[in-house]
């Protein structure tokens, strides 16, 4: 079963966001590395915590948020999803530790499927 670890939050102007998120909601908001800021929700007394990040927006999703979603194969997964509907925005990309793709569901919702190396 596919499971939520994460969100994006890709907008025009990064700094600003990070500021209002971290001023309004008490989020840690790490330091710019590729246009992207690492972001921990926190934890208190026991509550989950959710990691996410904030990005200047791409041409494809300039602002928007999107939910990241751990699963076991992008590959079956991706045409999983396109047998059902979805359109694949980004193809796999390869990162240290992880694989990443975005794609976008039949009614317009964009997300990320994410696959452990």
């Amino acid at each position: 079963m596919g499971r939520v670890i994460g969100f994006e939050i890709s907008c025009q102007d990064p700094e600003k966001a990070a500021h209002f998120y971290r001023e309004v909601f008490g989020w840690e908001i790490g330091e710019p590395m590729w246009d992207y800021r690492s972001v921990s929700t926190g934890k208190e007394d026991g509550k989950g915590e959710l990691k996410g990040g904030i990005s200047k927006g791409p041409g494809d999703y300039p602002h928007g948020t999107r939910i990241l979603i751990e699963v076991d194969s992008i590959e079956e997964t991706m045409a999983t999803a396109k047998d059902h509907g979805a359109q694949v925005v980004r193809e796999k990309m390869a990162f240290e530790n992880f694989y990443l793709a975005y794609l976008v569901d039949p009614t317009g919702v964009g997300f990320g499927i994410r696959e452990k190396k």
